[in-house]
């Protein structure tokens, strides 16, 4: 259990005296069964979607509570990870002053919130293999280092950090930590959730965009200890999680067995799919995933994706990301634009 770790010392001066906006619906929670709703200024036609929905999103929570084992008040949802991350930078982030630390190569994202939020980068390249230098990250630490960032399965490499690695870097760090799950769902190896509560300054933030196959819906989750999620809930928009994206939500969580099947069937296409790329002669690496895509280092990246983009297939380049020169990420698909892929890799 980390120790003498105190929230507030992180928090922006103007969030510690904030007064939250409180919605039509936040100051009402009562039994809604036959009450007339006239506090909110809504058009009174019912249609489905003409009351505004619900503000916390409990449906949702306790549904993700039941699958996660995790207390629906340490969950916060948002529009999509990315309004997640960008309010856990306007709660903890000053802007022109504070810095985060990022490892590339990482998602994208954490370096465009920076940017929009005016928050300084300091950028520590994982090893040669994607892994962290844990060492090399401490030392790059500053007085107003606020967030670490930490891709876990990573994308794009696809590779999970080792667990020693991150404990260190959790217990040494005296900001926030943000471990980043979209893809655990994939791995093999255990969601840092099940140790949420051993460190104050822990953040994970996982999605029902991959696993789930709800990338339409935007829905991002944040797991944090109640301190930290009391906080966000504070900042976030009073309606941020639609009427529609949260039915969709539950309609998909209910149905836990079909998800699992879908992941099962994405793992073994994935093993299916390297061993095929094995066969690929211009294809000279194919890095180690726990995620549902494989990055593969070619002779030549920006000549076989144009190839592959002609061919009518779409993947990711990524040669200009650190320590990525000439590889190129491959969604693992459906058996047979897996089939498609190969074929066309053999072709071309």
């Amino acid at each position: 259990m980390k120790q003498n770790f105190n929230i507030s010392n992180l928090l922006r001066s103007n969030i510690k005296a904030l007064k939250p906006y409180s919605s039509a619906r936040d100051e009402f929670q009562g039994v809604t069964g036959n009450m007339v709703f006239l506090d909110a200024n809504e058009n009174p036609f019912q249609n489905g979607v003409n009351r505004y929905p619900d503000p916390q999103q409990n449906k949702v929570k306790m549904l993700l509570s039941k699958i996660k084992g995790v207390s629906t008040k340490n969950i916060l949802l948002g529009n999509g990870s990315d309004e997640v991350l960008d309010l856990i930078f306007r709660a903890f982030c000053e802007p022109n002053q504070d810095n985060i630390i990022t490892l590339p190569p990482t998602y994208g994202m954490y370096e465009v919130l920076a940017n929009i939020n005016a928050i300084d980068i300091i950028k520590v390249n994982l090893s040669d293999n994607f892994e962290p230098k844990v060492e090399s990250v401490l030392e790059a630490v500053k007085p107003n280092s606020k967030i670490l960032f930490l891709c876990s399965p990573n994308n794009p490499s696809g590779n999970s950090f080792k667990a020693s690695d991150v404990e260190k870097l959790l217990n040494s760090f005296n900001g926030l930590v943000v471990i980043d799950e979209a893809y655990i769902d994939f791995s093999n190896e255990k969601s840092w959730l099940e140790r949420l509560n051993e460190f104050p300054n822990l953040i994970i933030t996982q999605t029902l965009s991959k696993a789930y196959g709800m990338a339409g819906i935007r829905l991002g989750i944040c797991y944090a200890s109640e301190e930290i999620i009391s906080v966000l809930n504070r900042i976030k928009p009073p309606y941020n999680v639609n009427e529609l994206t949260q039915l969709k939500a539950i309609e998909r969580l209910e149905k836990e067995e079909e998800v699992a099947n879908e992941i099962k069937s994405i793992i073994e296409q994935r093993t299916l799919l390297i061993s095929k790329l094995k066969t690929i002669d211009f294809i000279s690496e194919i890095y180690p995933t726990d995620a549902n895509f494989v990055l593969v280092k070619v002779d030549d990246a920006t000549k076989r994706y144009n190839q592959l983009i002609e061919k009518g297939i779409v993947i990711r380049n990524r040669t200009t990301q650190a320590g990525c020169e000439n590889t190129l990420r491959l969604t693992v698909g459906t058996a047979d634009e897996n089939k498609i892929l190969i074929d066309t890799l053999k072709s071309i």
